[in-house]
């Protein structure tokens, strides 16, 4: 698991005003505390702390330094602001090398299920208890050839040496669907249109075509026009 190191600064104003104050300079309102210390008001440099949640996963593991100390950090809780997805605060959790935490893990899958089924991922992420310097920035399952009617539980997950599931063993993280058929797609639509009140036209429920007006009734016509035009 990486390693990302953040340089703080100490914060000693507090408010909505301070802390927009502290977002413009390019840095983000933090809290520090755990393992018995008082909470620590700081900030951390954005671009960095964006960099190493990207780079790192929500759980990744931060060494924050501040007036020349350094502490091993996770990030326990973050706020960001709906519309921008500007971080707006962090809680930042210390912890120390061989402690065992608790943490969610993403689920991601490889692979492709067998042809005409459907992965129905029911369980983004599962909980574990890790080490917090050996936090796996996520958890993958292989899901090729997987057919209609499997399932992958989280007991079947492989998990990282030294980790343990907490997540209920039994939990089904991804179960597998047959794909519909084309008539059970058209049975589905027509029971929607059905329910919204929409009224379909012969034509459009058994495919047939309107035959186009006869050739025969238009050369009568012409026929007839032509002979008076004569007289």
């Amino acid at each position: 698991m990486a390693d990302f190191r953040l340089a703080a600064e100490p914060r000693t104003e507090f408010g909505k005003g301070s802390a927009r104050r502290t977002r413009r300079a390019g840095r983000v309102p933090a809290v520090l505390y755990g393992h018995g210390m008082d909470v620590v008001h700081l900030s951390v440099p954005a671009r960095e702390f964006a960099a190493a949640l990207r780079n790192g996963g929500t759980n990744v593991l931060l060494t924050v330094t501040l007036k020349g100390t350094e502490h091993l950090a996770l990030t326990k809780a973050i706020q960001r602001d709906p519309l921008t997805r500007v971080h707006e605060h962090v809680d930042l959790l210390v912890v120390r090398r061989g402690e065992k935490v608790t943490v969610d893990v993403p689920v991601i899958t490889v692979g492709d299920p067998a042809p005409e089924t459907i992965t129905n991922h029911e369980l983004n992420t599962i909980s574990l208890e890790a080490d917090a310097t050996k936090i796996p920035e996520s958890i993958e399952v292989d899901i090729t050839g997987r057919a209609a009617g499997e399932g992958i539980s989280a007991a079947d997950l492989v998990l990282p040496e030294g980790a343990t599931l907490l997540t209920d063993p039994e939990a089904q993280v991804v179960g597998f669907l047959a794909a519909p058929t084309a008539e059970a797609l058209e049975a589905e639509l027509a029971e929607a249109e059905a329910e919204a009140g929409i009224e379909r036209d012969e034509s459009d429920a058994d495919g047939d075509v309107v035959p186009e007006p006869s050739d025969q009734g238009s050369g009568e016509s012409m026929d007839a026009a032509s002979n008076s035009a004569d007289n």
